[in-house]
């Protein structure tokens, strides 16, 4: 929003949009403004006053929202990714936490609601994928600092590709109810990292 709000404004926004957030994870998308308003026990003109476009401004709302909590999370596992020790435990953290959403991914949902051609959809899931590479990405340019990844691996490429994988599992997961793709791309990408080439023959 672009006008400045008081705490208490602040907080009753917050609590429309978990609301909404916990509407949409038990119900799906389909679920109507009147049954968001009773669960946050708001009124239609509150609903209204802070989100004046109506459900499409409301589920972008709770899509960010879906957003950070992806990031918030994998924490402080993915902030801290320097030993193999660590890689496991967010390998860990990330698995548990979709086996906890299961396939009830309301961002999922969110987004192809709002559609792909949606320019505040499109925002916000380049915000959180670029976020969450460039973490994978430090995490990896630590290990190169330690030693204990080959130096000429490209860091960008590299988290890209792990973040893809990543991805690519959750998809057949909401699919499928599998998480197997999930767990091989992780654990694929954590064994390339840890594939250092042999050391030179001395002479």
């Amino acid at each position: 929003m672009s006008v400045s709000l008081t705490s208490k404004g602040a907080a009753t926004r917050q609590r429309i949009i978990e609301a909404a957030s916990a509407e949409i994870r038990e119900f799906g998308v389909t679920v109507t403004l009147d049954d968001i308003r009773a669960r946050a026990r708001a009124s239609k003109s509150q609903l209204f006053h802070y989100f004046p476009e109506g459900r499409e401004e409301l589920l972008l709302a709770v899509a960010r929202y879906e957003a950070d909590l992806v990031l918030s999370d994998q924490q402080p596992q993915l902030g801290d990714l320097t030993s193999w020790a660590a890689w496991q435990a967010w390998r860990d953290t990330v698995l548990a936490r979709y086996r906890e959403q299961g396939q009830q991914c309301p961002m999922s949902a969110l987004i192809t609601q709002l559609g792909r051609a949606t320019p505040g959809a499109q925002a916000v899931v380049a915000e959180l994928m670029g976020q969450w590479q460039s973490q994978i990405a430090a995490g990896i340019a630590r290990m190169q600092a330690a030693g204990e990844v080959a130096e000429d691996l490209d860091t960008t490429r590299t988290a890209a590709a792990i973040l893809a994988g990543i991805q690519g599992g959750v998809v057949m997961m909401l699919s499928t109810g599998d998480f197997t793709p999930l767990e091989a791309a992780l654990d694929l990408g954590i064994e390339h990292l840890r594939c250092r080439p042999p050391a030179p023959a001395r002479r």
